[in-house]
């Protein structure tokens, strides 16, 4: 796969990216060459690695599912400026 200096400007369009062609032009080589690389990985034979989540083989730390007493809603109004039962009152944004 490679890539043009339209589709490098195209590109640039889409994630609004100011470029004028001289730019474009090293950015077409750039592309490329990154390209190139990304399809040499293609040729790693990895069909008996096993599929990883890190590269450093760990476990992850669970805790056992409780369920807590929460019930902490009056205590956390005290800090509301404006509330209406246990439930914080901010101002209309969206019409």
């Amino acid at each position: 796969m490679s890539v043009d200096k339209d589709t490098v400007l195209r590109i640039a369009k889409l994630a609004r990216i100011a470029m004028d062609d001289a730019q474009a032009s090293g950015m077409e080589a750039e592309l490329n060459a990154l390209l190139a690389w990304v399809e040499q990985l293609s040729e790693v034979d990895c069909e008996n690695v096993p599929p990883m989540t890190s590269v450093v083989e760990q476990r992850l730390r669970t805790r056992e599912d409780v369920v807590t007493d929460g019930g902490y809603a009056d205590d956390l109004m005290k800090n509301a400026p404006q509330s209406e039962g246990h439930f914080f009152v901010v101002p209309k944004v969206v019409e």
